[in-house]
């Protein structure tokens, strides 16, 4: 077993070394700006109230996913440095030392060799760069820190049989689920960690208390399949995996995780997608492979239990991801590498013990070379973070690691091409946006941006094309709606863009923007009436929208109604005091009503 205790210095102490350690391997993370969905997870505009905050946690589907405890963080980070990237980084680093000073006191408490060994390769792993320099997973270096602060309390109440510490650790469990349900096995956690300690589970002792965690984690775990399911996307035939192909995915998900915390040189931000195929005898190798792993660790454990232990706690905490359920990034890769953060625990534990053992067990000079090495080891994990973390200073520096890893990510083709072409890099922009459709000819999001960058030089007969063809993969992509309707006007396709503009409103009556050139698209036509109907719509829905306000005036001053139009000028004017047209409008309409008898 992995027993002996650690010396040195003050438990309080090693942490603001934990804290430097971190801080310095993700230095050029610190002012890394917004990427990917990060401003799909950081406080949107609507919610940045306090009645935002009550939506957080009262409406599902008000963020991306039901995490209300992660967007309540978000929600205060944004009330102290607003869309200051930094701030956010540097809450992640301090979240992440602290789950590695946590992990160490548990392995202390467990009585385990080596906890502060495994503390520093957990803090500066690169597997978790994707977890600590990436804004949106703050989800996985919050719930760690309840994560973790949940197993102390357990082992608090396992020692003491303490009503107030199962409180404090059902409590804690339940802020970690309401972070990120990736925390969902902890029961099976603690009856791993039982059997370890003792050699045997005991229906009252062990079980019976645990009975709480999984309820509550399976009650969570059925809000995060809805979610996923219904808000985030995660269904359609890309997600129909058969029993077989999740039994593959398993077995090579496991080992390609595994792989990457004992090699982390390899560590893709979007590794390629695998091809399941239940007919080929060599992809069934990973799980045959993994069920002898398992079986040679039962024989081995009369001698030692820790490595079968360290085992189960890895895949218990990897299960959620490894087929059991759909997630929305199986659209772009069966892994993922926050996904492995805290699965990696237990790896790290076992490989930590295991050297902090064989280090005992050396002559007194030899272990002197022996710890030598071990900060070597640290200083190289180390400088692989940091080397890593320098991808995510900003955008286009993301995806063009990202394509470097992986070529044939067509998300970050198309991701990449939306960021050249708002550079003014457009002839760059068409290269990747074509390469994400020749990867993925039905790729309707990049069928759009296609189409938005073809409109931008003028090219509109082909960037119509690709709106239609976007829309052919995304009928309610609302946005391409608009987008197309737009185009279709500048086209002197009025009627057809007003069928655009009008489908649009159907998915989202709410869309002012559309709404509004619908109006400007019936003024065209004629239709004055209804065009100051669908403006009027649009301000009630949205009072404070300045356009819509100097359009409604524009179309009141065509039918000689002067002073209504002049209060919409003058609205339009108290929004938007330094916009010209308005401005001359509204001169134009005084002038004209001071003529009116």
């Amino acid at each position: 077993m992995w027993r002996g205790v650690d010396r040195g210095r003050s438990r309080l102490a090693l942490y603001p070394l934990l804290l430097l350690a971190v801080a310095l391997a993700y230095q050029p993370a610190w002012r890394g700006g917004m990427l990917w969905d990060d401003e799909a997870n950081v406080t949107s505009p609507e919610l940045r109230s306090l009645d935002g905050l009550r939506r957080i946690w009262t409406e599902s589907g008000a963020t991306q996913q039901y995490f209300p405890v992660l967007h309540t963080a978000f929600w205060v980070e944004h009330r102290l440095w607003g869309d200051a990237t930094a701030g956010y980084h540097l809450v992640n680093i301090v979240l992440h030392a602290t789950s590695a000073w946590l992990f160490a006191l548990i392995l202390l408490r467990l009585g385990v060799t080596g906890a502060w060994l495994a503390a520093f390769v957990f803090a500066l792993h690169p597997l978790h760069v994707l977890s600590v320099a990436w804004i949106t997973e703050q989800k996985n270096t919050l719930s760690g820190v309840f994560f973790l602060a949940t197993v102390l309390a357990w082992l608090r109440f396992d020692r003491t049989r303490s009503g107030r510490a199962l409180a404090a650790a059902l409590l804690l469990f339940v802020l970690a689920l309401l972070s990120k349900t990736s925390t969902v096995p902890l029961f099976g956690v603690l009856l791993v960690l039982a059997w370890w300690q003792r050699g045997r589970l005991s229906l009252r002792r062990d079980v019976l208390p645990v009975l709480p965690f999984l309820l509550l984690g399976a009650g969570a775990a059925l809000v995060t399949v809805h979610v996923e399911r219904t808000f985030v996307g995660a269904s359609g035939t890309l997600f129909s995996l058969t029993p077989a192909e999740r039994v593959l995915l398993a077995g090579r998900a496991t080992f390609h995780y595994l792989g990457r915390i004992l090699w982390p040189d390899a560590l893709a931000f979007i590794p390629p997608r695998w091809e399941l195929d239940p007919r080929e005898a060599a992809q069934y190798v990973a799980p045959a492979a993994l069920l002898l792993l398992v079986a040679g660790l039962w024989q081995l454990r009369r001698r030692t239990r820790g490595p079968l232990a360290g085992l189960l706690v890895f895949v218990g905490l990897l299960l959620p991801v490894l087929g059991v359920t759909n997630h929305y990034f199986y659209l772009f890769s069966y892994v993922a590498g926050w996904w492995a953060y805290l699965p990696s625990l237990g790896v790290i534990a076992v490989l930590s013990a295991g050297a902090a053992r064989l280090r005992e067990r050396l002559p007194p000079r030899a272990r002197t070379a022996a710890a030598v090495l071990g900060a070597a080891l640290l200083f190289m994990l180390g400088a692989i973070t940091w080397q890593r973390s320098r991808s995510f200073a900003d955008m286009e520096t993301h995806y063009r690691a990202m394509l470097a890893d992986n070529p044939d990510c067509w998300m970050a083709h198309n991701n990449l091409g939306v960021v050249l072409r708002d550079s003014g890099r457009t002839s760059e922009a068409f290269e990747h946006l074509q390469e994400a459709l020749r990867l993925r000819p039905d790729y309707g999001e990049a069928h759009h941006n296609l189409g938005a960058a073809l409109v931008g030089i003028g090219r509109l007969g082909e960037g119509i094309e690709h709106y239609e063809a976007s829309l052919r993969a995304r009928p309610d992509a609302i946005e391409t709606l608009y987008n197309l309707g737009n185009a279709l006007v500048k086209s002197g396709r009025v009627p057809e863009a007003i069928a655009r503009y009008e489908l649009a409103l159907r998915l989202d009556p709410d869309y002012g923007e559309a709404r509004n050139n619908l109006g400007k698209a019936l003024v065209l036509q004629g239709r004055i009436p209804e065009a100051i109907a669908q403006y009027e719509e649009a301000l009630r829905r949205r009072p404070s929208f300045a356009r819509a306000h100097e359009n409604l005036a524009e179309a009141l001053a065509s039918l000689g109604r002067w002073r209504e139009a002049i209060e919409h000028y003058q609205e339009a004017l108290r929004l938007q005091p330094d916009d010209p047209s308005a401005r001359k409008g509204l001169l134009e309409a005084q002038q004209r009503a001071s003529q009116s008898p």
